[in-house]
């Protein structure tokens, strides 16, 4: 043929960067909803079209939600494929009858659904009666605006918790030095990898089950190993929902619980082991988790959340319920909402007394860390976790979007968005942080002024030991100028009777860890005014970003099921209610006592190996099996223009190198020294440290085993089967209800027939149904 039509563009010969002989993925992959191949013969198409129109009947239905699931004989899809494209099919069609000299022209009415009839789509049959399978042809919705899909991709990879293990890192590995290590790593390593899943999700309009393999049938299994990944994460993220549920429900007492001990039982007065610690951590461990002394520890679910655990998943299959239509409802609310109201915080903040301190240590620089490996390898592993790769969300995400969309830019943007929310939000902890430990050094100075003067009056100390009559205006000043003041003989014996008030110490006890950072941050909360209304303002916050991330667990569950499973696609609403009630029921878990351990296991330490190591994978199957200058040349056909050949280096020799680097460093740093855990000890209400035992270990060896077996297995299936490593014209992904490559079906010999594929449209454009029955 003179040229080769792709996705609704005509590509001269010689502008092909690939061989002839390897078709690209839109022509062995892409979804039935958005690539048909439609056969335009000479005379005998011809007749066989108008043959086939005779007998069908078209009813469309304008302003008709968009289902598009098969039902016994009735086939029903989207107009905007037809009701935009059937007029060009219709010209093309008519102007190969001029050429062949046939009298009748052919209508509009009669073209789509004649040409759609003798469709075959490329994935899936479905047997519709008992003797007779029928081929089903449905259409995928879309997203209704471009900032609908942001808000999804950011809300998804913007959680709560990360958001306190950044700050916590900020503090630990450099300050300064270490955003400038992690912006590096995000656009050398995270931004490419984003921009990968996106554009595989985009090109395919699958989910994380179907798209590797059709990349690279050898590597197919990896898609398999991301969802039950995903399944894992979705178990614990609505835990820690959960817990941002409780404490919103404890905020509306004044004043609220966490500012001061509870009672002891059988006891007078406050716990004295409660004083040694921070009240927000008592009341974390023994009101909120119901906290076991060791992992080992069993127990039932912890009663006060198993009901917030429920809200929390009521809530996520609400939002969902109605699949796309619902979620980007919802999305529109749970996303920007939340970020606002931190831009709003952040500058409040800037006016609470010790903000000056938390921003003069949110700039300290430590040049020296940039040169540790540490570092970087945590860098790194943040910038998987903040990007969400991994966990086929993002591709999920990104399938319902057009195939022409700028999926670069939008990599970029969601990067962007993610890492401006990440430094506006570590500000704003700094200085939080900072107000904190100002009002716990008042505190502190005050309570050693009474008790100096206490032990005055009993005679234990001089009366040259006197703390000064008023602490009021600023009570660590005047405190440790007076203590500084005295000679050095007293001093000591002061400093023997009462502990050393010291902001910069208070401060930097936020490296303990991000649980610390966050429990010192709701104890500041109880300090400002108004108490109630901040505490109320910041857990709707978190519980909105929670949910948003929920919501995308869940839609990286959502779309592969349905992807592959045609009953899934018609029972929307049970799939959700189903799959909501499995990981309710599943994540009581980690609801029990001893839930929190396990949950800083995964969340810590475990979950960044399976991902790497996907991760790893997908770069692999992108750029060695398909080839990354073959998948830029068919991004180039569908977008419109050409990708820089930058992410195809990237994609081929930095990306693997990286991941491959932070999957050894990671593995050398577990085995140098004992893998160790914080735990709580009731019986002093303080925090001790201790070792996982050996039997935790070998769980966890074994839960990655199984996550990444079906790789492994996948492989010795292409194997059986005699399917390539590398797809190639008449080569490819076998489907379900045939033996025999696809590709087999979708590639006729060039001389027979010309090619024409048919782009989707977008259905918020085009309302209208049509119902095509035969």
């Amino acid at each position: 043929m003179a040229g080769t039509w792709r996705a609704g563009r005509r590509i001269a010969p010689d502008t092909r960067s690939v061989q002839e002989d390897e078709p690209s993925f839109a022509e062995i992959g892409a979804a039935p909803e958005s690539l048909f191949v439609m056969k335009t013969e000479a005379q005998p198409s011809t007749s066989s079209l108008a043959n086939t129109s005779s007998t069908d009947t078209v009813i469309c239905d304008s302003g008709s939600e968009s289902h598009t699931w098969e039902d016994k004989g009735l086939v029903i899809w989207d107009a905007p494929s037809w009701t935009s494209e059937a007029q060009v099919s219709a010209t093309r069609i008519a102007k190969a009858q001029a050429r062949t000299s046939q009298p009748k022209p052919i209508s509009v009415p009669e073209v789509a659904p004649s040409s759609v009839l003798k469709q075959k789509p490329l994935y899936e049959k479905v047997q519709m009666t008992e003797k007779k399978e029928s081929e089903v042809l449905y259409a995928r919705p879309f997203w209704s605006s471009k900032a609908e899909y942001i808000f999804a991709q950011v809300g998804f990879s913007v959680r709560p918790d990360y958001l306190w293990h950044f700050t916590y890192l900020w503090l630990n590995s450099g300050g300064c030095s270490f955003i400038a290590v992690y912006i590096f790593m995000l656009f050398l390593v995270g931004v490419p990898l984003l921009f990968l899943e996106m554009a595989a999700g985009q090109s395919m309009h699958q989910g994380s089950m179907g798209i590797w393999k059709i990349i690279a049938p050898w590597i197919g299994g990896v898609g398999y190993s991301s969802f039950m990944v995903c399944f894992i994460v979705g178990l614990y993220l609505n835990v820690m929902n959960s817990w941002m549920v409780f404490y919103l429900s404890q905020s509306f007492q004044y004043p609220v619980p966490w500012e001061k001990c509870h009672l002891m039982e059988n006891s007078s007065g406050f716990d004295p082991a409660c004083e040694r610690t921070t009240p927000s951590m008592y009341f974390w461990y023994q009101e909120t988790l119901k906290a076991s002394d060791r992992i080992e520890d069993g127990g039932s679910p912890v009663s006060s959340l198993v009901l917030p655990f429920f809200i929390c998943w009521c809530l996520v299959g609400a939002f969902m319920i109605n699949g796309l239509k619902s979620t980007r409802k919802v999305i529109y609310v749970l996303v920007p909402l939340p970020c606002f109201i931190i831009v709003g915080l952040f500058i409040g903040s800037l006016l609470l007394e010790g903000a000056k301190f938390g921003l003069q240590q949110l700039m300290v620089a430590k040049i020296a860390d940039v040169y540790n490996v540490s570092v970087w390898s945590v860098a790194g592993s943040h910038v998987l976790f903040n990007t969400g790769v991994g966990l086929g969300s993002v591709a999920s995400l990104a399938s319902y979007m057009p195939q022409s969309n700028n999926c670069l830019s939008d990599a970029f943007l969601v990067s962007l968005m993610n890492l401006l929310t990440l430094v506006i939000t570590t500000s704003f902890n700094f200085c939080v942080l900072g107000f904190w430990a100002t009002v716990i050094t008042h505190r502190c100075c005050e309570r050693n002024a009474e008790t100096l003067s206490n032990l005055i009056a009993l005679g234990k100390l001089p009366p040259a030991a006197s703390p000064p009559a008023s602490l009021h205006e600023n009570p660590t000043s005047v405190y440790n100028t007076w203590l500084s003041g005295l000679p050095p003989s007293i001093r000591s014996m002061v400093l023997h009777e009462v502990s050393e008030c010291n902001i910069e110490t208070q401060f930097f006890k936020a490296k303990e860890g991000p649980k610390f950072v966050f429990l010192s941050f709701v104890e500041a909360m109880s300090f400002l005014p108004l108490s109630v209304f901040w505490s109320f303002i910041f857990f709707l916050v978190l519980l909105a970003l929670g949910l948003s991330s929920a919501m995308g667990i869940m839609q990286g569950l959502v779309t592969p099921l349905q992807d592959n499973f045609s009953f899934y696609r018609k029972h929307t609403k049970l799939l959700i209610v189903g799959l909501s009630t499995l990981m309710f029921m599943c994540g009581h878990f980690f609801i029990r006592p001893s839930g929190i351990y396990f949950i800083r296991l995964l969340s810590e330490h475990w979950i960044v190996f399976p991902i790497v190591v996907i991760v790893t994978l997908e770069t692999m199957a992108v750029s060695w099996a398909y080839g990354a200058r073959r998948f830029l040349a068919d991004l180039m056909t569908l977008l419109g223009y050409p990708v820089s050949p930058i992410c195809g280096w990237l994609w081929l020799c930095v990306c693997p190198v990286a991941l491959l680097i932070l999957f050894v460093t990671m593995t050398v740093d577990l085995c140098k020294q004992p893998i160790t855990y914080v735990s709580w000890d009731s019986s002093t209400s303080k925090e001790v440290l201790q070792q996982y035992p050996i039997w935790i270990l070998l769980l966890m060896v074994t839960i990655f085993a199984i996550v990444i077996l079906p790789v492994p297995a996948y492989l010795v299936y292409c194997l059986t089967r005699g399917i390539p490593f590398r797809t190639k014209s008449g080569d490819g992904p076998v489907t379900a209800s045939s033996s025999r490559p696809l590709s087999d079906e979708l590639t006729p010999s060039e001389g027979d027939v010309q090619k024409e594929e048919i782009l989707q449209g977008d259905e918020t454009k085009y309302p209208s149904t049509c119902h095509v029955t035969s």
